[in-house]
């Protein structure tokens, strides 16, 4: 019989801990227990900014997913994992008396399912949002109850759409009515936050050893490392060392960046961002690769990353499209302005393909891979940049949670049903162990 080991969780080292994925070696009791009790589902949602271009999204056919093209197109290798959901509705992101303002309440209604109230002031107002609604259930099971990241920064305060504070279309996760939730765009800060300890002193003074000797966190642990290393077998060893090589890299990254960015540039009209990556492509890789790292290592379950505020108007010369994306989605059925929509949606799909080919490639206690017990939203507020529209969003389900849903697929929903995207929620809350009657502007839990 194999000795069995105490349940290990983290490396330690001075003012560091570095959580540990799942290893056989950790037997919580007889071998013969099921390995697949440990592996718990996670839930992500990911948010493009502006709608998308509709024709070059929308699959041909419904039901199973054939060869995938135009803006879906990176996503083939991952086809089998994915579910394209056409026909849903954010009602609330619609005017229903309140004028201009989609932006704002495109993204303040997505995870919320409420109309927002229109202020520029204090007195803002939506509602608990669905990776908090999760996060309060089931958070006490991990370090952190959520993870909120980002890549664009905004503002918490001041008229930012017609009348909408720039709260709503800065913040995709809501903790209460009238309080968002914050997200964290500098890696660094996010890496030191999941990696950096729990002694928030002992931190700091960590932080600072390791500034003056430029050291890795991983140097603080590794006598930690060598002994556990030890105790496991030849399969958990050399798992532990692709998990640490990872967190390395990542780690290494973050660096070069913070290197790229504190470099003199031509034209100093501006201050040089700190930590943050020049390179946006970079910059959504590492946020990514941090969402992975957090849910292989059991930190979080629930995660938000929005790759723009709502309303953006970041251009992306790195793609040859200098213009704005707000500017760009006021197409007018210009067949030049919707080329470069679709080069900028397919951009991001790219990023969301390299974050699920990470997930795939981590290995599960039970054999399975990290993307068949994830379930990602990927999507946007508005359909059509244009029009503004608010049904038949472009929606993308990613993940198998944990083979409670069938994937492969194009599910369409009638237009004229205005099916509410708080309906697909109910059925991923219900998955997650978090049940609820009702959310937002709910009208039932959908069937997937």
């Amino acid at each position: 019989m194999k000795k069995s080991i105490s349940r290990r969780t983290a490396l330690k080292g001075l003012g560091t801990a570095i959580a540990l994925p799942f290893l056989e070696s950790f037997a919580v009791s007889a071998p013969a227990a099921p390995a697949v009790a440990g592996v718990p589902k996670r839930l992500a949602f990911v948010y493009v900014p502006n709608g998308v271009n509709m024709a070059a999204w929308t699959p041909a056919a419904e039901g199973k997913l054939k060869e995938l093209t135009g803006i879906l197109e990176p996503l083939n290798s991952f086809k089998d994992h994915i579910n394209v959901i056409s026909g849903l509705t954010l009602d609330k992101a619609r005017a229903n008396g309140d004028g201009p303002g989609d932006h704002a309440r495109a993204m303040s209604a997505f995870l919320t399912g409420r109309q927002a109230r229109k202020t520029h002031g204090a007195d803002i107002r939506a509602g608990i949002s669905a990776d908090q609604h999760v996060a309060t259930v089931i958070g006490d099971k991990t370090r952190f109850p959520s993870l909120e990241l980002g890549i664009e920064r905004g503002q918490q305060a001041g008229n930012c759409d017609s009348g909408y504070s720039c709260a709503y279309s800065s913040n995709l996760s809501w903790r209460g009515e009238s309080t968002p939730n914050a997200k964290e765009c500098d890696p660094k800060a996010v890496f030191e936050r999941l990696f950096g300890g729990v002694d928030p002193k002992e931190l700091a003074e960590a932080r600072a050893k390791r500034e003056l000797y430029n050291k890795s966190v991983l140097d603080f642990v590794m006598e930690d490392a060598k002994g556990l290393n030890a105790t496991l077998g030849s399969g958990d060893r050399k798992k532990l060392d692709e998990y640490l090589s990872s967190v390395r890299e990542v780690e290494q990254r973050i660096q070069k960046a913070r290197e790229v960015s504190r470099a003199p540039v031509p034209k100093p009209n501006m201050a040089a961002p700190t930590g943050v990556p020049k390179d946006l492509q970079e910059h959504m890789r590492l946020m990514a690769d941090l969402m992975v790292l957090s849910f292989q290592t059991d930190l979080t379950r629930v995660a938000t990353l929005p790759f723009a505020n709502e309303g953006s108007n970041k251009p992306y010369k790195m793609i040859d499209v200098p213009e704005g994306h707000h500017d760009l989605s006021h197409h007018g059925s210009d067949a030049t302005k919707l080329a470069k929509i679709k080069k900028i949606n397919t951009f991001h799909m790219e990023q969301f393909a390299y974050m699920l080919g990470k997930m795939k490639a981590v290995k599960e206690a039970n054999g399975s891979s990290l993307l068949d017990n994830v379930m990602i939203v990927y999507g946007s507020g508005n359909g059509d940049g244009d029009r503004h529209n608010h049904d038949d969003l472009p929606i993308l389900l990613a993940g198998r949670g944990g083979s409670t849903i069938e994937s492969g697929r194009h599910i369409v929903f009638p237009k004229r049903a205005n099916t509410p995207i708080t309906n697909l929620y109910l059925a991923l809350f219900e998955r997650m162990g978090a049940p609820a009657s009702s959310f937002g502007d709910s009208t039932g839990v959908l069937k997937l």
